[in-house]
């Protein structure tokens, strides 16, 4: 039989970026699922920063050069990647000068989140679907990890919808502590029309902070876990009322098997249903 095809899109990878429980998910996961005999892609934003020489990143000219309008707007998109040789794995790095060619990865050093973080989660996410079709690898799963990957599912479900390639393709997304502190851009909703989205979508997103924004794309995703030990309550209440395929947080000694298993679920429970 074909090997199962996962596809790994985190909003930080350790050791490019410090230890959190996203960049060590990140890391650690992919590897394991690789292990357990599947097949993966793993998919992160280019920070300014990640330190290109010390990690050898590398541009791969035959992914980049694609435009990506966001807003009206052209973007040109560059594909980078290196390797993790104690993992056996590749990465590859979406980056752009406008939105990821900065000191700091989502805030400035006051703390104040960028204003347009929204565009960059819908750069980053588009980024990837397009590169991944230029790899002409179809992905049976996304696994998405920070909320800078939330759109995937948004994107995949309708934006995506009647592309081939991503015709079976399902999405699993992974809810962390680590969430955002910030109402995205009041025209978000706005931004979203543009880029394809009818009413029924952009009509969800007349609050644009962190909890409303994950309660919708709960309402999109094949699969929702749990990726802290102690999930916020608000965060474990948009869990609970979910109605997709769920998995309670998984210690790390035990997250290659159980997750294997729920990659399998998910896939089949489309295919039966």
């Amino acid at each position: 039989m074909e090997k199962r095809k996962i596809l790994f899109v985190s909003q930080e990878i350790s050791p490019f970026l410090t230890k959190t429980e996203i960049a060590t998910t990140g890391r650690k996961l992919p590897q394991g699922i690789q292990e357990s005999g599947k097949e993966i892609r793993v998919f992160t934003p280019k920070f300014g920063s990640i330190n290109e020489r010390r990690h050898q990143l590398h541009e791969v000219i035959r992914l980049s050069g694609m435009n990506l309008v966001i807003d009206d707007n052209d973007h040109p998109l560059i594909i980078k990647v290196a390797s993790i040789s104690a993992a056996r794995m590749q990465v590859y790095f979406i980056d752009n000068d406008e939105y990821f060619k900065r000191k700091n990865n989502v805030a400035e050093e006051d703390g104040s989140y960028y204003k347009d973080n929204d565009e960059r989660s819908m750069f980053f996410c588009r980024g990837v679907l397009e590169t991944v079709k230029k790899l002409g690898w179809q992905p049976d799963v996304i696994h998405c990890h920070g909320w800078m990957t939330a759109l995937m599912a948004l994107y995949i479900k309708k934006s995506f919808s009647n592309d081939p390639h991503f015709a079976d393709t399902k999405v699993v997304y992974s809810l962390y502590n680590e969430g955002l502190d910030q109402t995205w851009d009041e025209r978000f909703a706005e931004k979203l029309k543009f880029d394809g989205f009818d009413d029924s979508i952009t009509s969800q997103f007349a609050k644009t902070d962190f909890l409303e924004i994950t309660k919708v794309i709960a309402q999109q995703v094949d699969g929702l876990t749990i990726g802290s030990e102690k999930l916020d309550p608000a965060l474990k209440s948009i869990f609970d009322e979910a109605t997709c395929l769920k998995l309670e947080y998984t210690p790390e000694e035990n997250q290659n098997k159980v997750f294997s298993e729920f990659f399998d679920k998910v896939i089949e429970n489309e295919v039966l249903a």
